[in-house]
């Protein structure tokens, strides 16, 4: 009988170990998974009505070519309207691309992490994410950007860039605060690339993905012998980033004792392995990020003070991608022709139609969302150009959101035939309570806009603005505007 409170999963793997390790990590977030050795016994559990419902299949053991896009295909015969995750050990995104064409709603590769697979499986089954995302996927899409290729005009968000390029140049701490999905390495990325320390790779620690007890081990190493389990001496992610940069994604998931041992290395540049004896002197430039407010987790005693302020020496706040909805339409052309370059995929335009389709979301997962989206769309898409019907989730969750109605708000009295393609950003003239803005205020917002749409080619920027060179170096001085605003 099917526990109380539970979600099932289908899991279609002959090896017993391999069901035996999935069904642990299930049940500890409330899976029940029903195993099957293949598709005949998936079969006999999918179709006779004294089984339990099943909510997601997960398939162990996919091929890449045409067999396994049968086995996909069969799988989609019985249950087209269930979630199937496919799992495999094919790293390529040709792989990725096949699976996804056959019916795939999502694609991981082993050897599989716990939490990567119950994020899986718990947005395959989120009928606000039910979007068959493919995120690992994705992700394999980012490669390193400099400051001049970030799309984004936005004021905000140029703001944000102007307080990061100023920062890349200094070995100062900086903290990257934004939601899930805005870019905040891409961010931290540019930020070590400007840097002189962008010759050597970016270290990066995603403090979130880590069990509270390898913490300390991941971030400083250990000594052979230190605790149960460590047969070798491990080097840990500071000493592989001195001389370099090391990230620390989620910071605010670090344990409060790891936390103790992090402000030491960043106030003296001394680090200890577990288990050692030695003190190692390591010249390490820290970028932190996070999701939360860490300030509201100093207040709840969740994060130490003075490591806050070590972090925060140079603060960028990154603006979710709903409050600069101008940036979707080059954002979306930018991350298409990047999915372009991807073995198995091809060059696409996006028409009006899509782009307000995308434009009249909320977009909760912010770029990444956005990324996957186009991504989805681009491996299904048949035509030349995506248009709103590749996009049919997100047309329905616009049509239930808030963002839907101010977007029909804005839009519905304009002219005929305006387009997503000229709804450029806007400077905003009036403050939230009525009055109009100072001229300086309005004047700092059209400097930033400009910098920000002509990439930050300054000698185009003062021509546009119909002023010298010198005349704009002297107002970006007095406005406090850095010059990659």
């Amino acid at each position: 009988m099917r526990p109380e409170s539970t979600r099932c999963l289908l899991l279609i793997d002959d090896e017993p170990a391999q069901r035996r390790l999935v069904t642990a990590i299930g049940a500890r977030a409330g899976w029940w998974v029903r195993g099957a050795s293949d598709i005949d016994a998936a079969n006999v559990i999918l179709t006779d009505p004294e089984h339990p419902k099943v909510d997601a299949i997960l398939l162990d053991h996919w091929l890449e070519g045409a067999a396994g896009s049968e086995l996909i295909e069969q799988i989609r015969a019985l249950r087209p309207d269930l979630p199937l995750l496919v799992m495999t050990a094919q790293t390529s995104v040709a792989a990725a691309v096949d699976a996804m064409r056959a019916g795939a709603s999502d694609f991981l590769v082993k050897p599989i992490a716990p939490d990567r697979l119950l994020t899986a499986l718990n947005s395959a089954t989120d009928r606000r994410q039910r979007n068959g995302e493919l995120r690992p996927l994705s992700e394999k899409i980012s490669k390193p950007l400099a400051f001049d290729e970030i799309v984004g005009s936005a004021p905000l968000f140029r703001a944000a860039m102007a307080i990061a390029a100023k920062a890349a140049r200094a070995r100062v701490s900086v903290l990257i605060e934004g939601e899930s999905g805005s870019g905040k390495e891409v961010i931290a990325q540019a930020i070590h690339i400007a840097s002189p320390r962008g010759r050597k790779p970016m270290i990066t620690v995603n403090c979130g993905a880590i069990p509270a007890n390898l913490v300390e081990s991941v971030l400083f190493g250990h000594e052979k012998g230190a605790f149960t389990g460590a047969f070798d001496r491990h080097i840990g992610r500071f000493e592989d980033a001195d001389g370099s940069t090391l990230f620390l994604d989620e910071v605010g998931e670090l344990p409060l004792e790891t936390q103790v041992k992090l402000l030491r290395a960043l106030e003296s540049g001394e680090i200890q392995r577990i288990g050692g004896r030695s003190i190692q002197m390591v010249d390490v430039r820290v970028i932190a990020a996070t999701n939360k407010r860490l300030v509201e987790e100093v207040a709840k005693g969740r994060f130490r003070e003075d490591l806050y302020y070590r972090l925060n020496v140079v603060h960028v706040d990154i603006p979710p991608l709903r409050d600069r909805a101008s940036d979707i339409p080059p954002l979306a052309r930018h991350l298409m022709s990047r999915i372009a370059e991807q073995p198995g995929m091809r060059h696409l335009s996006i028409t009006d139609d899509g782009l307000e389709v995308l434009m009249r979301y909320g977009w909760p997962g912010n770029v990444r969302q956005l990324q996957n989206a186009l991504f989805r769309a681009a491996v299904l898409c048949d035509g030349n150009a995506l248009t709103a019907v590749d996009f049919p989730q997100i047309a329905q969750e616009s049509t239930f959101s808030k963002r839907s109605d101010d977007y029909h708000a804005r839009h519905l009295n304009g002219a005929a035939g305006t387009s997503a393609l000229s709804h450029g950003p806007g400077i905003t003239l009036y403050d939230h309570d009525g009055n109009l803005r100072s001229l300086e205020e309005i004047e700092s917002d059209v400097i930033r806009l400009a910098i920000g749409h002509y990439r930050g080619r300054m000698t185009e920027v003062a021509r546009r603005l119909g002023i010298g060179r010198s005349t704009l170096y002297r107002k970006l001085g007095e406005l406090g505007i850095g010059d990659a605003a």
